[in-house]
Formats: structure tokens, sequence, C-alpha cells
């Protein structure tokens, strides 16, 4: 997961009762298989005093941001969709390393044709 970042922050009231998610997001940031894929991700933790709800702000190693709230997602949740953005930014570098456009655009006459040694399945008829 952090290899697809350079920066974690996470911010919550060590009172507040929601903060299970930030917990359990910092252990799987600090677990040495994460900490091996990316060591230079940087791991910030700022303790609050206020109200403020518990969030989680990550930095992709491209510069987009996100925030997640982490009263209302799971740790689990967050780290699937870090995932599945790292995943993408990954392979648009791909596509833009090897010279081709990024977002691949697909012509509407192309999804629509039959797809080549797919049979179309039919419900099978009632015999009465």
């Amino acid at each position: 997961m952090l290899k697809f970042l350079s920066k974690v922050r996470i911010e919550f009231n060590a009172l507040d009762p929601r903060i299970a998610s930030c917990m359990e997001f910092l252990a799987q940031c600090n677990a040495p298989k994460a900490k091996e894929s990316n060591p230079a991700c940087q791991i910030q933790v700022k303790r609050r005093t206020d109200d403020h709800p518990p969030e989680i702000k990550v930095t992709f190693v491209t510069g987009a941001e996100e925030v997640f709230d982490a009263t209302s997602t799971s740790a689990h949740t967050i780290r699937n969709m870090i995932l599945e953005k790292g995943q993408m930014l990954e392979n648009e570098q791909m596509f833009r390393d090897a010279g081709l456009n990024w977002p691949v655009l697909i012509p509407d006459e192309e999804l629509q044709r039959p797809m080549a040694g797919i049979k179309p399945r039919y419900a099978k008829e009632k015999k009465g």
C-alpha cells in the first residue's frame, strides 16, 4: 500500500472514541512489510486536542491528495481505496511510458460487438 504513497498524515484526538480506523491504519503503515515497500514514505501522526473528527490524509507519489473521514470509513476500506487508485496510477504510467494515450478510449461500436468465442446463454425453455 505504501509503495503508491509519498506521505501519510493521521490526525485524531486520543480521547475520541471514534479513532479505531486511525489506529488500525497506523498499525498497517508501521508494519515491516509496508515500510519495506516504500521506506521513503513519510508517516506523520498529529494528536489533536479539539473535537475535529479523526481523518487520514494521503499523498500519492504523483502528488494527488485524498482525505478520508476515519469516523465512518474502516481502515480496510481506506487501504483498498488506496490500492485501487495506486493500481490505476501505475497503469496510467505504463501507458504513458509506452507512448500511448491515456485514458484509453474505446469506441462505442467496439463495445457493441459480440465477443469472439463466447456463446450467448439463453434461458432454458420450459417443457409443458
